[in-house]
């Protein structure tokens, strides 16, 4: 039978408008409509944990890791792995049995009183009430801000689980996922009251990411500069991907003394910043560059590769039996490293694997750049900065970063970079900063031009050094000659965005093109409220940020 989809969450929705025969990112017509099961699982749940919370009862740890496991399995690039959705499903009937024994009785809306099929074939035929566009008449408005909470919370869960994998939750964020996925399943709700609740996910983003920092610099210690390779080395080889700094941390800890090299990839560079992992000297560097480029990057090579979180695209049979997966992600077939019942894992499979590849088989000449500025190192420089800006030694600062992709048209955020005059300063973040991150860039009044502050959480660095440059010149933050300029790609960058807008920050520039699921009204709001700007030219939006200014 020929399924349909209908999915527009991701950058590279197709047409700029959602995919409808297949994902752009590998997933199948089945997994998409799986995906809109759990949802429609995850919001019947809310349903029932609702009226409990207002009750003033606890709902269990697991039950939320649950919630935030699901969420973060339907972020874009994790899991296309259809056993794992089918599971997923089954457990999500299990929640909600438990939470509806407990609840009130009273009205409660389809997506609570639906139970699961049995089979696949059904659970695809059910998941048509669970599609985006299943409510023909909703108002596309109301449409539109249902799917940015949705996809908010999908970005806060993705922090929220690692955070939680390292001891760290707050209880506040816990709650919200109940609460916002009530929310955006309710009719009553007017479009102030869910404009409302899409600054409340900003607000739950901008307080998972500042857990997700305390539990990354508490663990790990705070990030100081440290220049990584970025060629390669002679000798077996290991290749972490994703953002999972714990799974990094194991890896390390269980390859120590067996000759076996780690490097980082995609989003897992700033890892090297950390003391707390660089202290292993097996750490070596960071090989290839963004996320959408691994098809071609990873095309063979004699080692092996570690998923941790988002960033998957569909494996090529010339490195399938060397690439292997851990936490939510999946790939029919690929092999998954399960976490134990200690918190811990045992990487002995892909261990033994890299020492039988046997690695590359000589060295690049060595090539270096610089990461390690999150909040505290910049801030540490903070009477050199003030001093320079009030000489008139630093013109201007960027915030150029967020998540990158493979469709045209993000050549703009390489060209801007490179087109910032010697006296401003650029604060980079998440893996839009493999656009221009190689290039010199040099230094202002003693500091490197490019401060490379971190993973796409690291946005809470950037919110961090931008409000105590703002205390110190005794203005806001709207006030200082700053410009953010971002690349958005999947939900995370949706957080990122509602965490920035919801602590008042305006004049964003957002590229490369604006989210499918903004309608025209949602967007004219933004537009009024926070001056959003879709970008333009490089020359254009650098004229305009430099003159605003002055």
């Amino acid at each position: 039978m020929e399924h349909s989809m209908f999915c527009y969450q991701c950058e590279q929705a197709m047409g700029g408008k959602g995919c409808t025969k297949y994902g752009v990112c590998g997933k199948s017509p089945e997994i998409s409509n799986l995906q809109d099961l759990i949802i429609y699982q995850l919001k019947g749940i809310a349903c029932y944990a609702k009226p409990l919370l207002e009750k003033g009862e606890h709902i269990d740890k697991e039950i939320v890791k649950f919630v935030e496991n699901a969420l973060f399995t339907t972020l874009t690039n994790v899991n296309f792995d259809l056993d794992f959705h089918l599971e997923m499903l089954k457990e999500s009937q299990q929640v909600k049995e438990t939470l509806r024994n407990k609840a009130p009785h009273g009205n409660y809306p389809e997506a609570a009183t639906y139970n699961l099929s049995a089979t696949k074939e059904e659970m695809i035929r059910d998941a048509v009430i669970a599609g985006v566009m299943y409510e023909v008449d909703l108002d596309p408005d109301i449409r539109s801000l249902r799917s940015t909470v949705l996809y908010g919370l999908k970005g806060i869960s993705a922090y929220g689980h690692q955070a939680r994998y390292i001891g760290h939750h707050s209880d506040q964020v816990d709650q919200f996922y109940f609460i916002a996925l009530e929310a955006i399943n309710n009719n009553n709700l007017t479009l102030e009251e869910l404009i409302q609740m899409a600054m409340r996910a900003g607000d739950m983003s901008v307080e998972v990411m500042s857990v997700l920092d305390e539990a990354n610099t508490t663990r790990y210690e705070n990030p100081s500069p440290q220049k990584v390779n970025v060629n390669i080395k002679k000798g077996p080889f290991i290749i972490v991907s994703g953002h999972d700094l714990r799974d990094l941390e194991l890896l390390l800890q269980q390859t120590e003394g067996k000759g076996i090299n780690i490097y980082t990839h995609g989003e897992m560079l700033p890892a090297h910043g950390y003391p707390g992992l660089r202290k292993y000297k097996h750490l070596i560097g960071n090989f290839g560059s963004a996320w959408q480029n691994q098809q071609q990057e990873f095309d063979g090579i004699p080692g092996c590769i570690l998923m941790t979180t988002n960033c998957l695209m569909k494996p090529r049979d010339t490195y399938k039996d060397r690439l292997y997966v851990t936490n939510v992600v999946g790939w029919d077939g690929i092999k998954k490293i399960e976490l134990k019942e200690d918190n811990t894992k045992d990487f002995t499979e892909i261990i033994d694997k890299a020492i039988e590849l046997g690695g590359f088989e000589k060295n690049e000449k060595e090539k270096e750049i610089l990461v390690g500025f999150g909040h505290h190192e910049t801030l540490s420089h903070a009477d050199t900065i003030i001093k320079a800006v009030k000489d008139g030694k630093i013109r201007h600062f960027f915030v150029i970063g967020g998540c990158d992709g493979a469709k045209p048209g993000r050549n703009y955020f390489t060209e801007f970079a490179e087109k910032v005059p010697d006296d401003c300063v650029i604060l980079t973040l998440a893996c839009g900063k493999y656009r221009f991150n190689k290039l010199e860039f040099g230094t202002v009044a003693g500091l490197p031009r490019l401060l490379d502050i971190g993973q796409c959480n690291d946005a809470y660095s950037a919110v961090r050094i931008a409000t105590a440059l703002a205390d110190a010149f005794e203005t806001d933050v709207n006030s200082l000659p700053l410009t953010i300029v971002l690349s958005w790609y999947e939900q995370k960058a949706v957080a990122d965005l509602l965490a920035l807008l919801s602590l008042g920050i305006k004049g964003m520039y957002l590229g490369p093109t604006l989210p499918a699921f903004i309608s025209p009204n949602v967007l004219q709001y933004l537009v009024d409220t926070f001056d959003i700007k879709p970008i333009s030219t490089a020359d254009d939006d650098l004229r305009n940020s430099l003159q605003q200014a002055n």
